[in-house]
């Protein structure tokens, strides 16, 4: 049996509508491609997302930081608690083939962060540039769009699994 790729859509619980309508999009190409979509299940990006993945049919799971399933948005399909606030980033990460970021406030800096030192893939649309003190870039793979987007993580995540 072969198992599903798991994708990470991280991105701020505030959003303007455009990051909103990007992070939808991605959750529906995600779904798409047969892949899960994991997120903090809250509400902002990781809700958009939710929502296009579950418009194309997908499968959610979201990586809740309280202690109560009932604090997931309204798509998501397996609401995991962890009673670990923002700690929770790194389960988020972790349980990723690849992670997506879209747009960002310090939460999703932290979760690329993670993504990095751990060595899972991130893909960026819109999102946070970084530079290391020695003015090097971290390698985060930018996208122009949704589809690019999902497009630079399977080939990313192809790349890390070989």
């Amino acid at each position: 049996m072969q198992r599903k790729v798991r994708v990470s859509v991280i991105g701020p619980s505030e959003a303007t509508p455009q990051t909103l309508a990007l992070a939808e999009q991605v959750g529906s190409e995600i779904a798409r491609r047969g892949a899960i979509l994991v997120c903090g299940g809250l509400g902002g990006v990781m809700e958009a997302a939710a929502r296009g993945a579950k418009q194309a049919g997908g499968l959610t799971i979201g990586i809740l930081p309280g202690t109560d399933a009932w604090d997931a948005n309204p798509f998501i399909d397996a609401p995991i608690v962890t009673g670990l606030g923002e700690a929770r980033n790194v389960i988020v990460v972790r349980s990723a083939d690849v992670v997506i970021a879209i747009g960002g406030a310090f939460g999703t800096l932290s979760e690329l962060a993670f993504a990095l030192k751990l060595g899972v893939p991130a893909v960026g649309l819109g999102t946070w540039q970084l530079r290391a003190p020695d003015g090097s870039e971290p390698p985060i793979i930018l996208a122009d769009s949704p589809t690019d987007a999902v497009e630079k993580a399977f080939l990313a995540m192809r790349r890390r699994h070989k």
